[in-house]
């Protein structure tokens, strides 16, 4: 019982704290005054959260899933439209799984 009421409080906590700083971050950000150096911060920034979210995928997945990253990446710079990159990148691994799996 000490053990599931221990994992309960350890969530309870992040998702507090998670949620103490999406609020904080939220009230903070309306007082401060928009420039051209907080917005290439925060494009950049969402950027490399993106980044770093599909290089730990690659990290520990396989050959599939790179290729169908490499793919989208290739359709996003030739089309400049992330949708149609998702769509490729999506289609790529499932046309992969299915032709495996058949």
């Amino acid at each position: 019982m000490p053990n599931d009421l221990s994992t309960w409080a350890a969530i309870a906590l992040i998702a507090g704290v998670t949620l103490a700083t999406r609020l904080a971050g939220s009230v903070l950000m309306s007082r401060v005054e928009p420039s051209p150096k907080i917005e290439r911060f925060l494009d950049g920034l969402s950027v490399s959260v993106i980044a770093a979210l599909v290089a730990s995928f690659l990290a520990q997945n396989g050959f599939r899933e790179a290729i169908s990253v490499g793919l989208a990446s290739l359709v996003m710079l030739r089309s400049k439209n992330a949708v149609w990159a998702m769509v490729t990148g999506m289609a790529i691994a499932a046309a992969w799984s299915v032709a495996l799996h058949a």
